[in-house]
């Protein structure tokens, strides 16, 4: 009889470690644990309440601004005009509590309106942002740098360029209250962080935004309206820059139109690359800008506390968003 061959399967062998991989999924979050670890062990006072509250008011501004810049770089664009808006937002809202653009029958109103109509002229400028993108068909860059060099020119316009000081608890809350202790604000950044994460991850609108920075023609093909989605998504990033500017001028107690939200754009870049979001579109984490925002204020902080300059740490902040973006490249290999 013939001997049978016999063919047996070859051994489970077990899965290779890919550490590019790794680095590109969880290199933020391994970097904001290496940052913790670091700053307790040499950061004198860094594990107190005091040095928390520091860190928070700080980033709070940066990531409710990041948010709304990770979903118009999700659909493949860019807002250069962020900072501006929180300037114009910041500059409209002490001209209406303070009575100066109208009389007020009643404080109250002039602080409910405070809140509502900065916010809602800086989200009709980032709609303005969005048509000149989708209707007349300029480069996103090129269409948010018109407001990001008018923008304060207005913001200065509306205050003859001086310094707004005021002192009103009940406006000032939205920057400097505490719920529980914790302040308000970092309570609101995490309100609207979850709220697009889940709507990024949950909704048809946040399936519709990754589309089209995935494929526009395709997305376009396949029935989404490319053009509505777009100017949404730039309507929301104006709307949370006004907001964020709120928050800035309340905690400052002042409105300095030459000052307010400026270079805020680049930091919502960095904390948008660093987090992980494609700067080309189609893939976006709305958590992963948070952390990106805590990496890039945990540096400035740690440099500034242990007596280093803070030129160095802009020098540190630019070499964290280049390794962030070729990491970004190397997951694309």
């Amino acid at each position: 009889m013939a001997d049978t061959a016999t063919t047996l399967p070859p051994a489970h062998r077990a899965p290779r470690l890919d550490v590019r991989t790794i680095l590109t999924r969880y290199g933020a979050w391994i970097a904001l644990a290496l940052l913790i670890l670091v700053n307790l062990a040499i950061t004198p006072n860094f594990a107190t309440w005091q040095t928390l509250n520091v860190n928070l008011t700080q980033v709070c501004a940066i990531v409710i601004v990041g948010v709304g810049m990770t979903l118009v770089i999700a659909t493949g664009g860019i807002d250069l005009s962020v900072g501006a808006l929180m300037a114009i937002a910041g500059a409209i809202a002490p001209l209406i509590f303070l009575g100066k653009l109208f009389p007020l029958p009643h404080p109250a109103i002039g602080i409910a309106l405070a809140f509502v109509v900065p916010v809602l002229v800086a989200g009709a400028l980032g709609w303005f942002n969005g048509w000149l993108v989708t209707r007349l068909r300029i480069q996103p860059i090129i269409a948010t740098l018109v407001l990001f060099i008018a923008g304060r020119g207005i913001a200065q316009v509306f205050t003859n360029g001086n310094l707004q000081v005021f002192n009103l608890p009940s406006f000032q809350f939205i920057g400097l209250g505490r719920v529980f202790g914790i302040p308000f604000q970092a309570i609101l950044m995490i309100i609207i962080v979850a709220a697009a994460a889940w709507m990024l991850r949950r909704t048809v609108f946040g399936r519709q935004i990754l589309a089209i920075g995935g494929n526009e023609k395709a997305a376009r093909l396949s029935g989404i309206p490319v053009a509505s989605v777009k100017q949404r998504v730039y309507l929301i990033s104006g709307l949370l820059s006004g907001i964020a500017g709120l928050i800035v001028i309340a905690r400052n107690s002042a409105a300095d139109a030459n000052l307010v939200g400026l270079g805020m754009e680049l930091d919502a870049i960095a904390a948008v690359a660093v987090g992980g979001t494609l700067l080309t579109g189609g893939r976006a984490t709305v958590i992963g800008t948070l952390v990106g925002a805590l990496i890039i204020q945990l540096v400035r902080y740690t440099l500034l506390a242990n007596g280093v300059p803070d030129a160095a740490a802009l020098v540190a902040k630019a070499a964290i968003i280049v390794l962030a973006v070729w990491l970004q490249r190397q997951s694309h290999r």
